[in-house]
């Protein structure tokens, strides 16, 4: 049985501990920040402490949506979409170190991500109420379909 419930949230999980080692990575350059400017705040410390403040502030919603649409619906395309979805914080954080206007394309995806991931879950949901109350699982076709949408996910 634990074999079984490992297989359906292996991906999951993996997503979810790279997802905390960059918040580890976020929390240690503010901190390198913070220690090499002790005389005074510097701008440089001002911008990664709100790009890291930001980058938490979307953390919570990011787990339940990646870890609802990984179990409701489908594993591989949730976790793919959570890997993009770290990437894409990775270019908002490091973009945010520059001009505020470079971190706006990671912005931007990341709330396209998050949408997507949104979607899987409510359409999971969906299903499961279907399959529950009126006897109809879509769920491979779905499936399929998400499978396929999620390279959509690529496209600028």
């Amino acid at each position: 049985m634990y074999a079984s419930v490992m297989d359906n949230i292996f991906l999951l999980v993996l997503v979810t501990l790279l997802s905390v080692v960059q918040n580890v990575f976020f929390a240690l350059k503010v901190e390198k920040e913070c220690t090499g400017h002790q005389s005074k705040r510097s701008a440089a410390f001002e911008r990664l402490s709100c790009a890291k403040r930001n980058c938490m502030d979307t953390y919570p919603t990011f787990l339940a949506v990646l870890w609802c649409a990984g179990i409701c619906l489908s594993q591989a395309p949730a976790a793919f979409a959570g890997i993009l979805y770290l990437v894409v914080r990775q270019k908002y954080f490091v973009g945010y170190l520059g001009e505020t206007s470079q971190s706006t394309p990671g912005f931007l995806f990341g709330k396209r991500i998050l949408f997507f991931l949104s979607l899987m879950c409510v359409v999971g949901i969906i299903n499961h109420l279907m399959l529950t109350y009126g006897g109809s699982d879509y769920k491979e076709y779905i499936q399929t379909i998400t499978k396929a949408a999620s390279t959509l996910l690529l496209l600028p």
